[in-house]
């Protein structure tokens, strides 16, 4: 058997455990930004989910502004041990600054993923739930999604009662992305 037998599926296991706990941490630094509220119980899950690692990173980082620059550190540990772990398995050395470039690649391309998701679960929930009904994760998608729509939405009026600013956001999130990401990981 060749060596990329075991190599291959456990370079899939090292990505998605590490993935979902990096979009733990990333929510939880959307949570703050988006002034989510606090009690919500899937609020409470992301702050325990988080809590001991970020903790133990305020005794040496202190907060930068309202940011919390210790979940920053965690985010950005958490990918650079990841595509470390991703590198050493696939046997590939590479130059720190290419490195740099996919830790800062990988980093943005999950806040579009986020934001992208985010933004058509709005649209889906507004299409297939009742207007005045309770939805818990409503309020939390709206209030994460209004800074990048509300903008949209001021300049763009309903055409015949449609509201295409997500689909504008969303086509501007991809752009971005496609202008980005190319020359973040590009090597020097």
């Amino acid at each position: 058997m060749s060596n990329t037998y075991f190599s291959t599926p456990l370079i899939f296991l090292i990505d998605v455990l590490f993935s979902i706990y990096i979009t733990i941490v990333a929510l939880r630094l959307i949570m703050q930004w988006a002034q989510w509220e606090y009690h919500h119980p899937l609020v409470q899950l992301i702050i325990k989910a988080t809590q001991t690692p970020v903790k133990f990173l305020r005794r040496f980082i202190p907060p930068f502004g309202r940011w919390d620059s210790a979940t920053l550190i965690l985010l950005f540990a958490l990918s650079f041990v990841k595509l470390a772990l991703i590198s050493l398995l696939q046997s590939q050395t590479s130059y720190q600054g290419f490195f740099i470039g996919w830790l800062l690649a990988d980093v943005f391309s999950l806040f579009i993923t986020l934001f992208t998701f985010s933004i058509i679960i709005e649209v889906v929930l507004s299409w297939v739930v009742p207007p005045h009904s309770h939805n818990p994760i409503t309020p939390l998608i709206h209030s994460m999604n209004a800074p990048l729509l509300r903008p949209v939405r001021q300049r763009l009026p309903l055409m015949s009662g449609i509201d295409l600013s997500p689909l504008v956001v969303v086509i501007g999130l991809q752009l971005l992305s496609m202008l980005v990401l190319p020359i973040l990981v590009m090597a020097p």
